[in-house]
């Protein structure tokens, strides 16, 4: 009898045993019960990151497109944001997306053009001192720092001026351009930027196009 209950026993234990390994968990969360691995489509691994996007109020409002591979375990973003800063929270929130994600990164950074009822002191004192950083002066009224952050932006978005190479100095709503450029086309187009922005009385163009 004993030996009869002992059977009984084992032969539950083994039973329950085949039912544990029945279903297993798969890379991507779901469950199967044929004890096979789902893998991970692209478009499961471009919803991941989708996902993580969208509990950022900023980097979901950007829309950045989002292309993966999961063969290579890579993703492209493209798109345009505000600022560099929300460009590196981007690539940090899809590499959270999946383990040893490498992130292919060709977001642009576009900053966005403020109205002058927008711009504030605050903002108008961390434009003073980026400027400064950037050897570049600004008056101290609201207007110059509004006109040099406007000048700045659009250098940035035009594809036919080289911003990095030019210095704006904005002083009683005169605009001094200073630096180097390639040819004299970019010397007249950042001219142009600067005389079409709103508030300049004048500009005076100080750049010198290669080397001259």
């Amino acid at each position: 009898m004993k030996k009869i209950i002992v059977l009984v026993m084992l032969l539950a234990a083994f039973t329950l045993a085949l039912n544990g390994c029945a279903t297993t968990s798969d890379r991507t969360g779901t469950e199967t019960k044929t004890g096979e691995v789902k893998k991970m489509s692209n478009s499961d691994l471009e919803n991941a990151i989708k996902a993580k996007f969208d509990n950022d109020a900023q980097i979901k409002a950007a829309s950045l497109g989002v292309d993966a591979d999961v063969d290579k375990n890579t993703a492209t973003l493209s798109g345009t944001v505000e600022s560099e800063a929300l460009r590196t929270r981007a690539v940090e929130l899809a590499k959270s997306a999946h383990a040893g994600l490498i992130v292919m990164d060709k977001i642009d950074v576009k900053p966005r053009e403020l109205s002058r009822s927008e711009y504030t002191e605050e903002r108008a004192r961390e434009e003073r001192e980026k400027a400064k950083s950037r050897g570049e002066t600004v008056g101290s009224s609201l207007d110059d720092a509004w006109i040099h952050t406007k000048i700045v932006t659009k250098l940035i978005g035009n594809t036919n001026t080289p911003e990095r190479k030019i210095n704006v100095d904005v002083n009683n709503n005169v605009v001094t351009l200073r630096g180097t450029v390639d040819t004299p086309a970019e010397k007249m187009e950042a001219e142009r930027v600067a005389k079409e922005t709103d508030g300049v009385k004048r500009v005076v163009n100080q750049l010198k196009a290669g080397g001259k």
